[in-house]
């Protein structure tokens, strides 16, 4: 299998960047948590660029691509914090009406841990799937007595709490939901990684700028040492969650069950080490809220408890090799 990526796939990698870099700067972080983390104009841009419509077949309005591809595209809005359930209405395109349009935001919680649960993002919906192991049912956003958490970890993602959720219409049995899980962790792993890569630039460039002592601190050797683990981390996570990608696409050259788990594993740990090393590079500016860094270790927090914990998939891959 080769990993390379394809013109078409550089050309699709680098659009979707230059979007969010453009239309969702750093900068814009605190304003939008602070509008509740969800833009509607935003939402309306991503779905004209085919971001939820994406694996959608072109005779269905889709633009027809693959997992590999989805996986490209969900890395840049990793890079950018891009706020909103889109992975959710990713996987919602074909099953819910509008979702591959943006014209209907869809969200989803995963029972797989059981009640109560925590819904993201619940006042901006307008359906809700509920992931059961016997089959997945669609909810009124509205039905769902929830109340809102405070003081979410991540500010860009607003969090109601729900002590029980009714039974909505059955639009899938369990081999929907345990496909729907599978692609799920496989694009939580792409944001992942492109949180890997992002703070990897970020301590980088400010290694080179902020000067200790006349000279700048990445010429420490300690400071080498944390860039040098932050890039072979971002390097190790690419590749397990390209994998992922193609092995979804082509089940027959391996088992997409544990290229996922390993994709989420390892992303996952490239994710949070790199954020934590980020923000010690920044030292304590690092903390402020001035500063991207611990933006996106809270995001990787938040993300590394979507669609399996990391150690959930550690026991698969366990299971696995066993």
């Amino acid at each position: 299998m080769d990993f390379r990526l394809t013109e078409d796939q550089e050309a699709l990698r680098d659009g979707v960047r230059s979007f969010c870099e453009g239309r969702f700067g750093l900068e814009r972080l605190d304003e939008t948590a602070r509008a509740g983390g969800f833009d509607r104009g935003l939402w309306a841009e991503l779905a004209s660029m085919g971001v939820f419509a994406l694996r959608q077949p072109e005779s269905d309005g889709g633009v027809g691509l693959g997992m590999a591809d989805a996986v490209l595209v969900f890395a840049e809005l990793g890079r950018r914090l891009i706020p909103g359930p889109a992975i959710w209405s990713h996987l919602a395109a074909g099953l819910v009406p509008g979702a591959g349009a943006g014209e209907t935001v869809v969200g989803g919680v995963d029972t797989a841990d059981g009640e109560p649960v925590l819904i993201e993002h619940l006042a901006a919906l307008d359906a809700l799937l509920v992931v059961r192991d016997d089959g997945v049912e669609r909810l009124d956003p509205r039905a769902v007595k929830a109340e809102p958490v405070a003081s979410p970890l991540d500010p860009l993602t607003p969090l109601h709490h729900a002590t029980a959720l009714p039974r909505g219409e059955r639009i899938g049995d369990g081999a929907l939901a345990a496909r729907l899980r599978l692609e799920g962790a496989a694009l939580v792993a792409a944001q992942l990684l492109g949180i890997a890569e992002s703070t990897q630039e970020l301590a980088v460039a400010y290694a080179k700028q902020r000067e200790q002592f006349g000279r700048p601190i990445g010429g420490f050797q300690s400071i080498k040492h944390l860039c040098a683990d932050l890039f072979v981390r971002q390097e190790m996570a690419r590749a397990v969650v390209y994998a992922a990608g193609a092995t979804l696409d082509q089940p027959e050259v391996g088992d997409p069950a544990r290229a996922v788990a390993s994709a989420k594993v390892v992303a996952f740990d490239a994710a949070m080490k790199n954020a934590r090393a980020c923000v010690q590079i920044h030292g304590g500016m690092g903390y402020t809220w001035e500063m991207p860094p611990h933006w996106y270790l809270k995001r990787a927090w938040v993300l590394g408890a979507s669609f399996g914990a990391s150690e959930e998939h550690e026991e698969r891959l366990a299971n696995a090799l066993a």
